[in-house]
């Protein structure tokens, strides 16, 4: 994913990577190893610039990383969630975790609708 390793502490199997603006150093991401038996999939949203989203796919592709469709929609494009309204890709790590490049649209937050493909966004507008 491109993130810059802060700080590891490799006897304790923990490293700390630093998230968006390095130079702000706002958001921390800590990984743990642990054991099969106490590891839980997550979720984890990632805040990209709408132009990073829709570059995400020749991204990730490059570091053969395949797009996880979602809400029985293909990879083709980006997933609307109309109540928010934000874009996003998803796909998953080694572990199994659910991870997801997301960013905001402008517009009015469409709670009432399901979630879409973008084009399909921009002609509900």
């Amino acid at each position: 994913m491109g993130l810059e390793l802060s700080y590891a502490v490799y006897e304790r199997k923990v490293a700390f990577f630093y998230l968006g603006d390095i130079s702000k150093k706002e958001q921390l991401l800590g990984i743990w190893e642990v054991s099969q038996e106490r590891f839980i999939k997550s979720h984890f949203a990632f805040y990209v610039s709408y132009d990073e989203l829709l570059q995400s796919p020749s991204y990730l592709r490059a570091r053969d990383i395949s797009l996880v469709p979602d809400f029985g929609l293909d990879t083709s494009e980006p997933i609307v969630h109309p109540w928010m309204p934000a874009a996003s890709y998803y796909f998953k790590d080694l572990d199994g975790n659910l991870l997801e490049y997301i960013t905001l649209l402008d517009g009015e937050a469409k709670p009432n609708l399901e979630p879409m493909h973008l084009s399909q966004w921009f002609r509900s507008k």
